[in-house]
């Protein structure tokens, strides 16, 4: 058995490292907050290739005296709490004296710090050996600057993430930095340049700097206060909604968190007016007693814990659902930032669930209009590269529209459109078992012998598996077909289901259900093999990113392109899509772009058919024959020869095309046999 060791100093730092230091944007989060705690009211901050070669926090605050500056970089030195008692009440966000030790442990860091009336001082610290302390010149506060994060500890750095994605998790927290401390000026640089700038002219300001001064009008400003609990700052209205959760942030006394109890009440205080695939916009402060709320019980402090889960849960709820529900006491709620709900008083003398709204709209103030406007895109008339979004939208409900009006003159029927076996529908080559197993087979090298039967010399365990796989699927497929030319047409029932006779054997057809997966294989067929041809748009898209959005869209450009999208850059968080693919022309751009950024995390690698997937299904449900349509003889004897004999479809969406009844289960069914 080994022998129990004491670890040395080096060793538990680098293992406390890796809880509170996890990647670069940690970094900066606690070199950030400590700058918070010393009372900056200005704050620059820069990085060099996402945060691992360089991290480096300036600010104005009071600074280190020269005595302690040797002491800061010791594990669990801090200036923010003494006692025990002081983690009963904690206000301030760092409090374990853990960060500047964590940090330089793992990198090489140089501290310049003064305090008012005396000189200014530098220490260096390189891998957890601090130098000595001297002489340097700085006029007021204190600069961290943090060099190649992790050099000395290769097995962490292997796992940081590319440079882009670091950089973009750092803006993430930066923007939450800004909204969480409206007062506080900062400057972000990325690579030397400007990326981000606040002016601590107060919340509306920072919203407007992060987001855009066109969010302002589509929020309600809120401050409220409930049974003790201060919440304040804005939330969206009830058609304002994001494509993902990147657009929420929760301040609980000044600290950024994420909180499930939190998060929760508003979540349901929006769930009568957000639709699938839709979340709330918010940037939300409340400030609770300290005695009720720990928020020591997670490594990087990311999350807390509340006394009473429900208190808070409740308080949350009540104040934002009065607000969009427009009860009696929203009027209290919501101030300058927003609509003011009118409630109209039913004659019982309760308020009426149906909010009325003021014409009159809160003003954005014209020196916020002008500080955040879009810059000008050059090679573009004015109109243009001032267009806004909804101007862009505007344009493409209309070109839709006018599509629909000239849809409208064709004076071809549902059933003729879709069963003209020459032009919409021609008798197509459906990907059936026999080329599934061919492809699986190609990809896993078998021959035709293995692929049949398979070798048990020949492959590895796993092709093995894979191959016997294959090959139940496929005799599973055949099994569901049978010879159409053979089978006798018995009727339908309530003009939606068709009764076929074969052998011994009843098979009933969900004749919308078989249509809509004929043509959805056919625009999948068409999808492969279409040649890109884009539409011009009369007036680009315009659509704003966060900094998340900002990277995934930048990464896909290319792709984007091959689908037969032309997006690119306008100005610096918005994009503007100028050409959208020909066959797709009708789409809902906006929505189109939403649920792509919805699901923006599980996407590996765009792919065409995931794009489109929902959009084909969407469009084969639309142009299929209705259940209760009476169909000709004709066109029955069209859609069941272009099953081609495939009882074992499913339509796009899941369900079944067809159920069989043997003269068996008949028999059963009148007690013939038991």
């Amino acid at each position: 058995m080994n022998r129990i060791n004491i670890l040395s100093k080096n060793i538990y730092n680098m293992i406390a490292a890796g809880e509170v230091v996890e990647r670069p944007y940690s970094a900066v989060k606690e070199l950030v907050e400590n700058s918070l705690d010393a009372g900056a009211t200005d704050i620059e901050i820069y990085i060099e290739k996402g945060g691992k070669q360089l991290v480096r926090v300036d600010d104005n605050g009071g600074g280190i005296y020269k005595d302690d500056l040797r002491a800061a970089f010791l594990p669990h030195a801090t200036s923010k709490i003494s006692r025990v008692e002081d983690l009963d009440k904690i206000l301030t966000l760092g409090f374990r004296g853990e960060a500047l030790a964590s940090i330089s442990a793992v990198s090489k860091v140089e501290i310049i710090s003064v305090t008012e009336g005396n000189p200014a001082c530098k220490l260096t610290c390189d891998g957890g050996v601090a130098g000595k302390v001297e002489p340097a010149a700085l006029e007021k506060g204190t600069v961290v600057s943090v060099y190649n994060l992790f050099y000395n500890t290769p097995v962490r750095a292997k796992f940081l993430k590319p440079d882009k994605k670091e950089e973009t998790d750092i803006t993430s927290f930066v923007v939450r930095f800004i909204l969480g401390n409206p007062n506080v000026r900062f400057k972000y640089f990325i690579d030397g340049k400007l990326s981000l700038q606040s002016y601590g002219g107060g919340l509306e300001e920072a919203v407007a700097q992060v987001y855009g001064a066109k969010v302002i009008p589509q929020c309600f400003r809120i401050d409220a206060e409930k049974d003790g609990v201060h919440i304040y700052g804005f939330i969206g209205n009830q058609n304002f909604f994001k494509p993902n959760k990147s657009y929420q942030s929760i301040f609980l006394n000044g600290r950024y968190i994420v909180n499930n109890t939190i998060a929760t009440a508003i979540t349901n205080a929006y769930a009568s007016y957000a639709m699938k695939r839709q979340f709330p916009f918010y940037v939300l402060n409340i400030d609770v007693p300290a005695d009720i709320v720990d928020v020591n019980v997670h490594p990087n402090k990311a999350d807390v814990r509340f006394v009473d889960n429900r208190f808070i849960y409740g308080a949350v709820y009540k104040v934002v659902s009065a607000v969009l529900d427009g009860t009696s006491t929203a009027a209290e709620f919501v101030v300058g930032g927003g609509r003011i709900p009118e409630i109209k008083s039913t004659s019982g003398g309760k308020e009426s669930q149906n909010i009325v709204y003021s014409e009159k709209q809160t003003q954005i103030p014209d020196e916020l209009i002008e500080k955040y406007k879009p810059q000008k895109s050059e090679g573009l008339p004015e109109e243009t590269a001032f267009m806004s979004s909804e101007t862009a939208l505007t344009s493409a409900i209309l070109t839709k529209k006018k599509s629909a009006q000239n849809k409208e003159k064709s004076e071809e029927t549902d059933s003729e459109k879709f069963f003209d076996t020459e032009k919409e529908l021609p008798m197509h080559k459906f990907f059936h078992a026999e080329e599934e197993l061919k492809a699986y087979g190609s990809y896993l090298q078998l021959d035709e012998r293995q692929v049949s039967g398979v070798s048990d010399n020949s492959l590895s365990p796993s092709a093995q598996a894979k191959a016997k796989e294959i090959e139940k699927r496929y005799l599973e497929r055949m099994q569901a077909r049978v010879d159409y030319d053979n089978c006798k047409y018995c009727g339908s029932m309530f003009n939606t289901y068709l009764i076929y006779e074969y052998h011994n054997t009843i098979y009933i057809i969900d004749q919308h259900a078989a249509h809509e997966r004929l043509i959805y294989d056919s625009l999948k067929e068409r999808l492969k093999q279409r040649k890109i041809l884009k539409q011009p748009l009369l007036c680009p898209y315009l659509f704003d990113v966060n900094a998340e959005e900002l990277r995934f869209i930048e990464k896909n450009l290319k792709l984007f392109d091959e689908l037969g999208f032309t997006v690119s850059p306008f100005g610096a968080d918005s994009f503007r899509v100028d050409e959208v693919p020909a066959d797709l022309q009708d789409m809902n751009i906006k929505e189109f772009f939403d649920e792509i950024l919805s699901e923006m995390e599980s996407y590996k690698e765009i792919k065409l058919e995931d794009l489109f997937k929902d959009k084909l299904a969407t469009s084969a449900c639309k142009h299929a024959v209705k259940g209760g349509m009476k169909l000709t003889e004709q066109e029955i004897d069209a859609l069941f020869k272009m099953m081609d004999g495939d009882m074992g479809l499913k339509c796009p969406h899941g369900r079944p095309v067809c159920v069989t009844l043997t003269k068996r289960d008949i028999e059963k069914m009148f007690k013939r046999i038991v």
